[in-house]
């Protein structure tokens, strides 16, 4: 799938930026309500468009890496007279495999959109940030264990918790900051996608407050980070009291 930006004309006076991936519906679409709310210009990248009005669309594959060819050019023409980047890394993929059923594709495309655009898009935008710019990468309580049948999905985020990390150490000195956001069980069209209304409150009971997160509640968590560089190269865990098995 080709990438494909509309370009709009350069603001005249200084703005901040939220590059968002997959901010086309939950905790994506979530994060780019608040940061509009907080006068930032929000940039979704995904295959469907944000439905915000207020929000630009460049409609990208992000499993595709021939997108890039394109998306080299088309984003940084929306980047004029940036103050401050914040690059939040939403996109993913959830999937049902394990050691037995696993594929090399499933697992490439998975990493591809999780972990290598995620890479590409920080070496896009990093020429363009200024000091207190950030990099927030999306994780999961699976970014640190495991479940069964998980296999593609908790390799790629505790990959992305690795490049978070890495990332950090990189940027030592340049301002920019990093962190991962460690959601729990959170109410997105994704879970209920993969999970009946049995399961979600089978896995509530695995929760010390008792019920899901919202997506506003991690978007908040997302906006807290981008503000507050004391946190860099923190994990923060959003997870309302989940039990580690």
């Amino acid at each position: 799938m080709q990438a494909g930006c509309k370009k709009t004309p350069a603001p005249t006076t200084e703005k901040n930026y939220a590059i968002i991936t997959g901010a086309s519906r939950g905790i994506g679409l979530a994060s780019a309500t608040l940061f509009l709310q907080h006068h930032y210009e929000v940039i979704n990248l995904s295959r469907r468009a944000c439905p915000l009005p207020d929000a630009k669309n460049c409609l990208v594959d992000l499993g595709d890496p021939a997108a890039f060819s394109t998306l080299n050019k088309t984003l940084p023409a929306l980047l004029s007279y940036p103050n401050k980047i914040t690059l939040v890394h939403c996109a993913m993929c959830l999937g049902h495999d394990n050691v037995y059923t696993a594929d090399s594709h499933t697992l490439r495309t998975t990493l591809e959109i999780g972990i290598v655009a995620a890479l590409r898009l920080n070496q896009l935008c990093l020429p363009f940030m200024k000091k207190n710019s950030s990099l927030i990468f999306v994780g999961s309580t699976l970014s640190e264990i495991s479940a069964p049948n998980t296999l593609s999905y908790t390799i790629q985020k505790h990959a992305l918790l690795g490049l978070m990390r890495a990332t950090c150490q990189d940027l030592t000195g340049s301002g920019i900051h990093t962190a991962c956001v460690c959601p729990g069980f959170t109410r997105t069209d994704m879970l209920n996608e993969h999970l009946s209304l049995e399961a979600q409150q089978e896995i509530i009971k695995l929760v010390a407050g008792r019920r899901l997160i919202e997506s506003d509640e991690i978007a908040r968590c997302i906006h807290f980070c981008a503000e507050n560089p004391v946190i860099n190269g923190s994990v923060l865990h959003a997870h309302l009291g989940q039990a580690i098995p």
